[in-house]
């Protein structure tokens, strides 16, 4: 889709920046206007490797999702999406049943523009605060047909969410889950002691925008998933997650913060 096309969507506002836009900037890809990107240039002025880190998170996903169905699993719900482009998961498992969901109503609308009648993918509105009512709704179970062995995709979004809430969502996700479903998450992590100014900017852009910031450490993070366990993958840098040499990430990477994101693969036994 052109940005002349974007830009006819009902709703959409060319001079208002929006969080998905920003994303699909940021990951390469071409659903944004020039908000969007000063925006996302001004992110990238305050943590200039967010240039590095989320096309990070992107490959992971797209990772997991391969070596999730390789594991069997056909039927995969991903929470906070974003738009969903030629590069996420529906790409990647072409066969494979896709829900996608969000809680902006203008992404949801991009996303039924960009998919249109894309067989075995929907797209649906969720707030990730309310991931149990989701799961339980009709529609859901319908397009799932029922299943409940399923892949969950919880992709850079721990840290919109407080402590409780992700406990909640956690336990949301698991007590609906059937034996045997995985979730993949990723977790990011900075030194709990250390900051700069630029730092304190880049968060405070979040919350002027009215979202919780918020990076846990790892053991803080893996008592918020709760009753999850850890699957034969379990916790690991993004990096080596990705099979990328040591010198990929450079000490000017981690922002003077001690910036690390983890890629996490959970089972419900």
């Amino acid at each position: 889709m052109d940005t002349e096309a974007l830009a006819r969507i009902p709703g959409v506002n060319p001079n208002v920046p929006n969080a998905a836009r920003i994303y699909d900037y940021t990951l390469g890809g071409t659903h944004h206007f020039e908000a969007d990107r000063q925006a996302a240039e001004y992110l990238f002025s305050l943590v200039p490797s967010t240039r590095k880190w989320v096309p990070m998170l992107r490959a992971c996903l797209r990772t997991a999702a391969q070596r999730l169905a390789a594991d069997g699993f056909h039927h995969w719900v991903d929470f906070a999406s974003g738009l969903p482009t030629g590069d996420h998961v529906h790409a990647v498992l072409p066969d494979a049943r896709v829900l996608y969901s969000d809680v902006n109503p203008l992404t949801i609308t991009t996303a039924h523009h960009l998919l249109g009648d894309t067989p075995r993918v929907r797209y649906m509105e969720c707030d990730i605060r309310q991931a149990g009512a989701f799961l339980r709704r009709p529609d859901v179970n319908a397009f799932l047909g029922g299943e409940r062995r399923v892949a969950f995709g919880a992709n850079g979004i721990t840290v919109f969410l407080s402590a409780e809430e992700n406990r909640q969502f956690f336990r949301d996700l698991y007590d609906w889950a059937a034996p045997g479903s995985k979730l993949f998450t990723t977790f990011e992590t900075k030194s709990p002691d250390l900051s700069t100014p630029k730092w304190e900017q880049f968060v405070g852009m979040f919350r002027q925008m009215g979202e919780s910031f918020q990076l846990y450490s790892l053991p803080e993070y893996l008592d918020l998933c709760g009753p999850w366990a850890r699957d034969a993958t379990g916790v690991l840098p993004v990096r080596e997650f990705l099979g990328l040499p040591p010198e990929h990430i450079t000490d000017e990477d981690r922002e003077g913060v001690g910036i690390e994101f983890y890629a996490v693969v959970l089972e419900k036994r």
